[in-house]
């Protein structure tokens, strides 16, 4: 998992469904630019973890690579996309990677939509959606998570790298790792194009955390 470069929208503090989102800022650009100087020259994603990074021929199934339908995210993945030896046309895109659906508060500031619906509390109330048209707290959880299951289960065998959100990251944190509790935040909210790695053992089909925020490139 990867999490998008800085957008236009995190410098605004706008909040960015499909038409809020403006895309990668400058500085943006540059972080994903990073990334993909890192992963080009380490090979990391290119060979199973644990294995010689050099040694690409060990690849099992291929790089499949997803984003959000999200413009932040999409910039992002056609930046690495080379390096991944991914074409830009293979690129998948899936709106169940998209950051929470924000309903009619897509394209407002935090202000504009405390004044209008009233503060967020999605620990203290989950279920209640962030704006008319929105997602809960509760409901963009489960639909992280069955993303996860359908991706995952149509792609074995593959590495998957999927371009997304720091909310996207937060949920799989609590799914994978069998967090209960619906309103539960955990407050470790991973850097722009930082690097979340899981995998999963084919042996009992459990999930292991590889590495969590790894945004060592940008240092």
């Amino acid at each position: 998992m990867v999490r998008h470069g800085e957008s236009v929208a995190n410098v605004l503090g706008v909040i960015a469904g499909p038409k809020g989102c403006a895309g990668l800022s400058p500085h943006g650009i540059h972080q994903a630019e990073a990334l993909r100087e890192r992963l080009a020259r380490t090979g990391e994603i290119s060979s199973p973890a644990g294995s010689d990074p050099g040694n690409v021929a060990a690849l099992p199934s291929g790089i499949v690579l997803q984003t959000s339908i999200l413009p932040r995210a999409i910039e992002t993945a056609r930046i690495l996309a080379p390096v991944l030896g991914v074409q830009q046309d293979a690129i998948e895109q899936d709106c169940g990677w998209c950051e929470l659906h924000p309903g009619v508060a897509d394209g407002l500031s935090l202000h504009e939509l405390e004044d209008l619906y009233g503060a967020p509390d999605m620990i203290g109330n989950p279920d209640r959606p962030l704006a008319p048209g929105a997602e809960s707290w509760t409901s963009f959880r489960s639909r992280v998570m069955s993303t996860i299951d359908r991706v995952v289960s149509s792609n074995a065998g593959a590495i998957l790298v999927v371009v997304c959100h720091a909310g996207v990251i937060e949920a799989s944190l609590l799914g994978l790792l069998g967090v209960a509790g619906a309103s539960t935040r955990i407050g470790m909210r991973p850097a722009n194009c930082s690097l979340t790695e899981w995998e999963l053992s084919g042996s009992d089909h459990r999930w292991r955390l590889v590495r969590y925020n790894d945004a060592a490139h940008l240092a």
